[in-house]
């Protein structure tokens, strides 16, 4: 019977995707190691392990929405489901590398958005929780299946640079705001009648001065 082990060995962002995506590279290791595995249809849950990091001034003060203040983080810095992800899996006999694409927003509404935005620098570190069905070949009865045992597991750091790459390519020198329509007809009606040109000159006209200015 099939007894898979899984280790994500890198990531990058992907490029030409329709949707913003990060694909993680994998190495998969089959015992028995003469087994012929048919076919995995994989799934994985991906968690934030949010404590296993240190955050500095700027980034705590955009991780307020979060977790609140500072001092309270011993009761309120938790482990986060950030996103599922699948793939299937071809044959092979022994080991084979896999990548696992992960489909990303820049929904600000999102608790995992929320917590790639307020970093600077530095590394995610990631826990990625396996399931899914294996088909493989049996010694005696033909094709098999075996689910993988729940407790398959792998962790990983994420650099960053590799998130902060991937919004930077999908929406240059921007950023997403969501708004309720009643909030966005409101802000619209503004807009035209002080005839504002462009979205940025309609906030601009609501926000104060910085100190600076």
């Amino acid at each position: 019977m099939p007894d898979l082990n899984f280790t994500v060995t890198g990531v990058e962002a992907t490029a030409h995707a329709v949707t913003p995506l990060i694909t993680f590279q994998m190495e998969v290791i089959n015992t028995p190691p003469d087994e012929s595995i048919h076919t995995v249809i994989l799934q994985c849950q991906i968690q934030i392990e949010t404590i296993r990091r240190q955050y500095n001034g700027a980034e705590k003060a955009k991780l307020l929405d979060l977790f609140g203040e500072p001092e309270r983080w011993g009761q309120t810095l938790r482990t986060m489901l950030w996103t599922h992800a699948h793939t299937t899996i071809r044959g092979f006999t022994g080991q084979t590398t896999v990548q696992l694409p992960v489909a990303c927003t820049y929904d600000l509404n999102v608790a995992g958005t929320k917590y790639f935005y307020a970093l600077e620098e530095g590394e995610v570190p990631l826990r990625f929780l396996f399931s899914g069905t294996v088909f493989y070949a049996g010694q005696s009865r033909g094709l098999q299946v075996t689910q993988i045992s729940w407790d398959k597991e792998a962790t990983f750091r994420l650099p960053v640079r590799v998130w902060q790459e991937m919004i930077d390519r999908y929406y240059p020198n921007t950023a997403w705001l969501y708004l309720h329509k009643d909030v966005f007809d409101r802000l619209y009606q503004y807009k035209v009648k002080r005839g504002l040109p462009t979205w940025e000159d309609t906030l601009r006209s609501l926000l104060p001065p910085l100190d600076d200015e």
